[in-house]
């Protein structure tokens, strides 16, 4: 049966890719492979990496994130700012034109950052990017943005803030629209979309700044993640953004194929997540049901299971060893900003059984799962992950392994991404979650994460609240002095450590792999590894 069903996976992708254009008619297409798909178009309401990735592509901003981590202007030509640090004016380079061939203006930029501002439903965007915003306006082919407190990080502010044609988006519910023809000023262009199928996108010829030199990109969906890594061998794919670890040494012996392994381009941590809203926070008005089990609230329960994951066994068996263990939202690839000084809880099954039966959570029935102290509800759990995951069975199966030595069972099930998101934030229907996240760069956007003002926006998977942790946000997000920032950041990574937010089993590198008879060109020399990103796509040529 999985045979047959793998056979009949590559013979549907292989009919989709030849109907993309990918199978010639003399176009340079370039075929990628992925296990995911956009949960939307509309930049406002995404949350998956995947949608970013195409905004990335289609779309432009005020800055680009280059692959060293630096930035650089892209839509203005020069940038001035106060003596105060409040002002903030751009001068927008002239001629660069919307994808349906109107001229991209000062006005579009305002109106984009002013919606993004006054969209309270936009979760990241308005909750993270843009608290500071006091005004945008636009004065000739000038932006000026005027802050109410001056902020150490208007590049990263910025940097996602994707830029939107206003005749277009000026006549639509912002919240509703689907765009699903997405006329954006970017290096591609949308030019066909089927959810978790495919995604083919169109090179604009005529872009201000870095035109692509092949013709076209189609990013294709597979759910099955044998069936993607036989696409790349058999040369169905030219190029795959992930792969199970264990791919990895099988492609380096395929001629035609290399394996690059490095730090992501935004760096990435998967986490262990814990539903912990406390009743008082659930929120109620934005659709919270807050059915986590009440023993997830006792932080004791958190520091046993933590003490109760092995996470080099993790790394070694799921990552094989390409991962480094975790220990906050804050990955160790943001550099400075990574509290390297915090000492992880210690993988110790006795301690753990100690910590749980110190704070009465016994087994009074003999069957091998602890019960409340109340003698009500079993610990067992609900461990839920997105159904396009690599990693996440693995470790689910491992986590029921060692959990079940401390007296906690878990009905495992893996769950499509959407319904998932919907599940999770801010509806709290979850007891625990693998999931993961890719960072900005800069610490904010994570940190923000762990705040109260994130729950009834759907921005925090926790529920975790701590008045002290979101005074420290709030004094980060204005301090000018880098150093007196930085001791901020630590601390409040040390908080959220001590009080057991989530379990981080590691922070992994990025494994991707691309054919080298198809093109050449691919950015493989940096400090970060990312294929799919437009530095990659816009340079990149046919082998001759």
């Amino acid at each position: 049966m999985k045979t047959r069903f793998l056979f009949i996976i590559i013979v549907t992708v292989s009919l989709i890719l030849s109907a993309c254009g990918g199978g010639g008619g003399g176009a340079a297409t370039v075929r990628v492979g992925w296990a995911g798909s956009p949960d939307t178009l509309n930049p406002g309401m995404a949350i998956l990496v995947e949608a970013y990735t195409i905004f990335e592509l289609v779309y432009d901003s005020m800055y680009e994130l280059n692959l060293d981590g630096s930035f650089t202007l892209t839509l203005a030509e020069s940038v001035e700012v106060s003596d105060d640090g409040l002002v903030y004016t751009y001068k927008i380079r002239d001629g660069i034109k919307w994808h349906d061939g109107k001229p991209l203006t000062a006005e579009d930029i305002a109106f984009t950052y002013n919606l993004y501002k006054d969209t309270p439903e936009y979760p990241y965007l308005n909750g993270y990017y843009t608290p500071y915003f006091d005004s945008i306006k636009a004065d000739g082919n000038n932006v000026i943005l005027t802050l109410t407190e001056a902020i150490p990080n208007i590049e990263s502010q910025l940097v996602f803030l994707y830029v939107l044609p206003k005749h277009i988006w000026e006549k639509v519910d912002k919240l509703e629209f689907e765009n699903f023809e997405m006329v954006g000023s970017g290096p591609f262009k949308m030019a066909e979309y089927v959810q978790n199928e495919f995604v083919r996108l169109t090179a604009n010829k005529d872009h201000f700044s870095s035109p692509p030199k092949v013709d076209e990109v189609v990013f294709q969906t597979f759910e099955n993640q044998d069936a993607l890594v036989q696409a790349i061998k058999t040369g169905q794919l030219d190029m795959v953004t992930e792969m199970p670890n264990t791919a990895a040494e099988t492609l380096r012996a395929e001629d035609n194929i290399e394996v690059v392994v490095g730090a992501p381009l935004a760096p990435g941590v998967t986490d262990i997540i814990f539903n912990q809203v406390a009743p008082e926070n659930c929120p109620t008005d934005a659709g919270g049901l807050c059915t986590g089990h009440p023993a997830l609230r006792d932080r004791d329960v958190r520091l046993a299971m933590a003490h109760a994951t092995d996470k080099q066994k993790l790394i070694d068996l799921i990552l094989l060893g390409l991962g480094n263990s975790g220990l906050t939202l804050i990955p160790d690839g943001l550099g400075v900003w990574y509290n390297d000084a915090l000492k992880d809880y210690e993988f110790d099954v006795a301690t753990a059984n100690q910590i749980l039966d110190d704070a009465g959570y016994k087994d009074t029935d003999n069957d091998g799962v602890r019960e409340m102290p109340d003698g009500t509800q079993p610990l067992n759990f609900r461990l839920n992950w997105p159904s396009d995951s690599i990693n996440a069975p693995r470790m689910a199966e491992l986590l029921s392994e060692m959990w079940a030595k401390i007296g906690i069972t878990l009905e495992l099930q893996a769950v499509d991404p959407d319904a998932l998101t919907a599940q999770c934030c801010p509806a709290f229907d979850f007891d625990i979650m693998i999931w993961g996240w890719a960072s900005d760069p800069d610490p904010s956007a994570l940190l923000y994460v762990y705040t109260t003002e994130a729950i009834p926006s759907g921005s925090s998977e926790t529920g975790y609240s701590n008045p002290a942790y979101d005074e420290l946000y709030a004094e980060q997000q204005t301090t000018l002095d880098f150093d007196a920032r930085k001791d901020i950041v630590w601390e409040m990574q040390k908080i959220v450590h001590d009080d057991v937010v989530y379990i981080i089993p590691f922070y992994d590198a990025n494994v991707q792999a691309y054919r080298t008879d198809r093109f050449t060109g691919w950015i493989t020399d940096q400090a970060k590894v990312e294929l799919s990103d437009v530095t990659s796509l816009i340079v990149i040529e046919p082998v001759k």
